[in-house]
């Protein structure tokens, strides 16, 4: 499965962006899929993740409330709307897929738990 990244770019505070995830080389109907994000000298953080069936969503803390994570299977293609954004959302946000599906929080939100990434969108929220 590749993984290609889409939609940053520079925002205001406040503003929105719609990042988007195509994927290519198999389906991802029955993968479970998610959202990371990584600063400069940090580790790569959760933001949301979608299950298989596409029933059950998880949300980082800092993101819950603002952003959504949403997944179209016949466009083989996965979503993070993202409202009300800050500059601590300031970022480059990267795209994952796993065949396993998890069932927990601790599970999901981990990077470990995804097969294939994307290269990764830059995010830059102005003050």
């Amino acid at each position: 499965v590749q993984l290609q990244a889409s939609g940053g770019g520079l925002v205001q505070t406040g503003g929105s962006l719609r990042l988007s995830c195509a994927a290519s080389g198999r389906t991802i109907d029955t993968y479970a899929l998610g959202w990371f994000r990584q600063t400069p000298g940090n580790e790569r953080d959760f933001v949301a993740a979608i299950n298989w069936s596409g029933r059950t969503t998880n949300y980082a803390d800092s993101v819950k409330g603002r952003f959504i994570i949403s997944r179209d299977d016949a466009k083989n293609a996965f979503y993070l709307q993202m409202n009300a954004l800050t500059p601590e959302d300031t970022a480059v946000y990267y795209c994952a897929a796993t065949p396993y599906d998890g069932h927990s929080m601790a599970v999901v939100s981990a990077p470990t738990h995804y097969v294939y990434w994307g290269q990764g969108t830059l995010v830059t929220v102005s003050s």
